[in-house]
């Protein structure tokens, strides 16, 4: 069996499309020369979904993957799946669309996640579960290294910037230990481990 199949490639593409979607127009995305006539008739800003898509992809599709391959890495069976293959996420992404196209600013939903199974030890899926929130710690301080010591070139300063603020919520999010999130995974699956 292959590391990922063609639908998880499929699922991965459109929920990068998806994420690109809701939140162009919501991320900054600086332009050297700005025409409001122009920008105004302009019903799809394809500069600025290209540049959300740079920023937020790598942080949700390497967090997913982490998760993913951690656990094979265990013998798990790991599957990834975009949000409309759950009902639950489905309906935040309907909620997330009504949000944008409304201008509610209001926004949560889930892109994706990967669905852990198999015959595992406590500590195996404590493990799995940090491996994405543990990638999304290393792009922010990896960014934020980069940044603090002007290692980059001027154009990809707010791309740094946003990948850095980006990759620091989804780490301090996904480890709040709220049932559902990566975080009460990992640390119920540690309490059980080290406690039986």
């Amino acid at each position: 069996m292959p590391l990922i199949t063609f639908g998880e490639i499929i699922d991965l593409i459109l929920m990068t499309f998806f994420v690109g979607y809701v939140f162009s127009g919501i991320i900054p995305v600086r332009r050297e020369s700005y025409d409001p006539l122009i920008h105004y008739k302009r019903r799809f800003d394809f500069e600025g979904f290209k540049f959300v898509i740079m920023a937020t992809a790598p942080a949700i599709i390497l967090h997913e993957l982490a998760h993913k391959f951690v656990a094979l890495g265990f013998g798990l069976d790991a599957v990834f799946y975009a949000f409309y293959r759950s009902s639950f996420t489905l309906m935040l992404g309907i909620f997330t669309i009504i949000s944008k196209l409304t201008g509610f600013g209001f926004m949560f939903f889930v892109p994706g996640f990967v669905g852990i199974s198999g015959n595992g030890t406590n500590l195996q899926f404590a493990l799995a579960a940090l491996a994405g929130p543990f990638v999304n710690l290393i792009l922010w301080l990896g960014s934020r290294y980069i940044f603090k010591n002007r290692k980059y070139k001027k154009k990809y300063f707010l791309l740094l910037v946003l990948t850095q603020r980006i990759n620091m919520f989804l780490f301090i999010f996904n480890m709040l230990p709220i049932p559902g999130f990566d975080g009460y995974k990992v640390f119920t699956g540690l309490i059980r481990a080290f406690s039986g």
